[in-house]
């Protein structure tokens, strides 16, 4: 009976604060259906909001609280996946870059996500910076709810899409793909020559050629790469000698 009665006051509020209209649009944006709306209405809601509507009882902070630890948790995985030669100062620095208020906000802003904000309106008057935090802490508290209605898959598709894709080629977050150049650090640092290559094979017709290439540090072999042409050849050779060394 109590269940019951709470189950359809939930429900009223959802249709109040979060309706059908919402529902769908949000739905659209991430591309998914959600289940649980009284999660997602919960996102949306800044504690200001509660000044107006109290029967709402919480606001997205605790959320928030959850949203920082599970993006943290997916973005240190996919630097992990894509930097496999990167020391933890560059992931740290990286993973720190991805997930300052700035980039939350600028993810916020791609969502749309002040479209579904609810907020007491005299707190619109505040400055920017305010307004960023707010949305900036609103992204983790939507993180939160995706993760607790659709598990970690969807949600590190949802932040891949949002907060990774637009700055995987800076700086700071792009995968060093240049296994020469990483090779030739790697050598010169730990004092054991200097890599070259040599090209044992190459097949193929003229618009479709295969090379095959060794590579050697000093007189010693570590490796062999195959590859369309001479240089990605050279490059799959570095990378499984990247991967001898560091295993060494």
């Amino acid at each position: 009976m109590f269940s019951f009665i709470f189950g359809n006051k939930k429900s009223k509020l959802v249709a109040v604060h979060f309706n059908k209209e919402k529902q769908k649009e949000l739905n659209k944006v991430l591309g998914f259906n959600i289940k649980n709306k009284e999660l997602y209405l919960k996102s949306f809601t800044h504690r200001s909001y509660l000044e107006l509507f109290p029967e709402l009882e919480k606001s997205n902070e605790r959320l928030e609280f959850l949203g920082d630890s599970v993006l943290n948790m997916s973005v240190a995985k996919y630097l992990f996946e894509a930097n496999k030669y990167k020391d933890e100062g560059f992931l740290t620095k990286a993973r720190a870059y991805l997930v300052n208020r700035d980039n939350l906000f600028n993810s916020s802003q791609r969502i749309g996500l002040s479209n579904f904000l609810l907020l007491n309106k005299k707190y619109l008057v505040n400055s920017k910076e305010g307004m960023k935090t707010v949305l900036a802490d609103a992204t983790e508290a939507l993180i939160a709810a995706i993760y607790l209605d659709k598990g970690e898959e969807i949600t590190d598709k949802f932040i891949y899409q949002y907060v990774i894709a637009p700055y995987v080629n800076t700086d700071f977050v792009k995968a060093d793909n240049n296994y020469k150049g990483q090779l030739l650090e790697l050598a010169h640092a730990n004092k054991i020559g200097h890599p070259h290559y040599k090209v044992i094979e190459e097949k193929g017709p003229e618009h479709k050629k295969e090379f095959t290439v060794e590579v050697y540090i000093g007189d010693k072999f570590y490796a062999t790469g195959t590859g369309g042409n001479k240089k990605n050849a050279e490059q799959e050779a570095s990378k499984v000698a990247l991967e001898i060394l560091h295993n060494q």
